[in-house]
């Protein structure tokens, strides 16, 4: 069975991401769709709106045959390292394919640029330590990198899915036996549109802002969404009070040993915590031009599950397939596969025995606060079977 991976967050699963599974089959010519999802909190560093669960259940339901977790180390990072966890897994699955979309406007080659990111990584590595602006974070500094060794690049943070498919491509090209690649150009909404159309795509950003405003979002997300938004939903102002005690109790010495935590971020927490009303009056008051909202976001979640430097680097280490759900096609290609998998496959946790599990278990708890109707995330939670 030829299989096609996506790497998703699905927050929430949309009409948008039912055509991406549609068109990763069509594409790719695969018979097994396998989504490699995100948990309960996100790239961005935000919880997701609905758990990991109810969001497998919506894609298993529309097009995906099988939904496998990826790890909280991996999902709360930036581009890079979000692609790297994803490719591992997709890897160790036994994907021949991945898709992707992108918001690049012309035809752009991510599998010669893979190709060419791996040949030259020294020479960009070297590039990169060039860079002595202190000023500039990763993803500036490498955009000045790629713009002058790859001309035929362009980046730019109006196009967030180009640089995920750009992570991607690297990423893949390390692998002895790459998998081809498959960019889908974004249909109907932007990413950061913020309007519903008349349209049945919209973006994520715009459904979750018109949730917000209890505006119907009906015509742009199957009926396992809107199912799931009225069993609960959860946002990072419903978690501001938690972070907000975590910073009054915790020291500057403390917060040092969180994870990314640098240059005098945990000086200007804390004297922000005091006068916030509301998450977003913190953030605006910690930001500065050197780091991105999101780069905050992620710190911010670091601080609330409290994760260590030394705890994620030896969670990177693990390999494991947390299986969240399948169809019978998913269960069938899992069977296929079984044999010559190295990574360990995950059905069922009782207690934690790695770090990865560990981090699952303590950010799946911590979640549950958001909402106290969400049922209990990990110990004893067996795979969905649609």
């Amino acid at each position: 069975m030829k299989a096609c991976g996506i790497i998703v967050e699905y927050n929430p699963f949309h009409n948008g991401h039912l055509y991406h599974a549609q068109k990763a089959r069509e594409l790719s010519g695969a018979e097994v769709v396998v989504a490699c999802m995100s948990g309960n909190f996100l790239q961005r560093g935000e919880p997701a709106i609905t758990d990991k669960w109810l969001r497998s259940r919506a894609a298993l339901a529309n097009g995906v045959d099988l939904v496998i977790e990826l790890p909280l180390c991996w999902s709360l990072q930036a581009a890079d390292y979000f692609a790297k966890g994803g490719i591992k897994i997709l890897q160790a699955i036994g994907c021949q394919a991945l898709c992707f979309g992108t918001d690049h406007q012309d035809a752009f080659d991510y599998q010669a640029f893979g190709r060419f990111a791996h040949e030259k990584r020294l020479a960009i590595d070297i590039a990169y330590r060039a860079l002595h602006d202190e000023k500039l974070s990763y993803p500036q500094k490498m955009n000045q990198v790629f713009t002058r060794l790859y001309p035929e690049m362009q980046l730019s943070g109006a196009m967030p899915n180009h640089i995920l498919g750009l992570a991607y491509a690297k990423e893949n090209a390390n692998y002895p036996h790459p998998m081809t690649l498959y960019p889908l150009p974004r249909a109907g909404a932007g990413y950061h549109d913020h309007k519903l159309s008349d349209q049945p795509i919209a973006s994520a950003t715009g459904i979750r802002e018109a949730i917000a405003k209890h505006q119907s979002v009906s015509n742009f997300v199957p009926d396992q969404t809107l199912q799931s938004l009225q069993e609960q939903q959860v946002t990072w102002e419903k978690l501001w009070q938690f972070l907000r005690y975590r910073l009054l109790s915790t020291t500057a010495a403390e917060l040092r040993q969180i994870y990314q935590m640098s240059d005098g971020l945990e000086q200007r927490m804390l004297g922000a915590v005091t006068q916030a009303t509301s998450f977003s009056d913190f953030l605006q008051a910690v930001k500065s031009k050197r780091y991105t909202w999101t780069r905050l976001q992620r710190l911010c979640c670091y601080v609330l599950l409290n994760i260590q430097d030394q705890e994620m680097r030896q969670a990177w280490q693990e390999e494991q397939l947390r299986i969240l759900g399948f169809n019978a096609t998913g269960q069938a290609f899992l069977r296929q596969q079984k044999k010559q998998l190295t990574a360990e496959v995950v059905s069922r946790i009782g207690k934690p025995t790695t770090i990865q599990q560990e981090l699952m278990v303590r950010g799946d708890q911590i979640y549950r606060l958001g909402d106290e109707r969400i049922p209990e995330q990990t110990i004893g939670r067996i795979p969905i079977r649609i």
